[in-house]
């Protein structure tokens, strides 16, 4: 009989990827010492949509984070979203 455990992996806290149990430690020392993404700062000068950490529209005026994959989220949403992980929320394995 298989394990659930080795079939599917551990999800890593940082990152969500599924890892295999012999794994796990390396690759929580190099999610937890990766540096978050940086971001460009600006001002939205129309409507972009959603923001999909918060669900609110991303309306003209608001303060805005560009990430280099070019995802872009409330400064205060990303922001809050790097205190525990340090990828895009789109894009987790980038």
């Amino acid at each position: 009989m298989i394990s659930i455990v080795a079939f599917t992996g551990i999800k890593c806290p940082v990152c969500s990827k599924f890892v295999l149990p012999d794994d796990i430690e390396c690759h929580l020392v190099m999610c937890l010492t990766r540096p978050r993404l940086s971001y460009n700062e600006d001002v939205l000068s129309d409507s972009k949509g959603e923001c999909v950490i918060c669900l609110e529209e991303l309306c003209a005026g608001d303060t805005i984070a560009r990430l280099p994959c070019l995802c872009i989220y409330h400064k205060g949403c990303i922001d809050q979203w790097f205190e525990v992980n340090r990828s895009c929320p789109e894009h987790p394995g980038d």
